[in-house]
């Protein structure tokens, strides 16, 4: 990754996940390697098409690896690398923040 750091350590992690799309892939692959329509069926209101892009970017970035193999039809799997695996405690943090969040504000039933 070749980009110009901003002086804001926020502003750099904000780089890598300021996406929603991009916070649940991250979210989806914590557990382990998951194929494309894994990613797409979790996540669920995701275009391919934006799902892709996501998937390229995160690469690019370093987050996360694609492995393909060469079967009829293809098969694809995106595995977290360290650097994508070393965002797990902020994800946990986003996490926990939202269930108390939840808790909190319940919708009376």
């Amino acid at each position: 990754m070749s980009k110009d750091l901003p002086a804001c350590p926020v502003e750099v992690t904000l780089m890598f996940i300021s996406d929603r799309w991009k916070v649940l892939v991250l979210r989806d692959l914590l557990s382990g390697t998951k194929r494309f329509g894994e990613l797409k069926k979790s996540i669920g209101r995701i275009s391919q098409k934006v799902l892709t892009s996501n998937l390229r970017s995160m690469e690019e970035d370093g987050l996360l690896t694609r492995k393909v193999y060469a079967e009829v039809p293809p098969r694809v799997e995106y595995t977290l690398t360290e650097l994508g695996e070393s965002l797990r405690p902020i994800l946990l943090a986003i996490q926990q923040w939202g269930l108390e969040y939840q808790k909190q504000h319940k919708p009376n039933a």
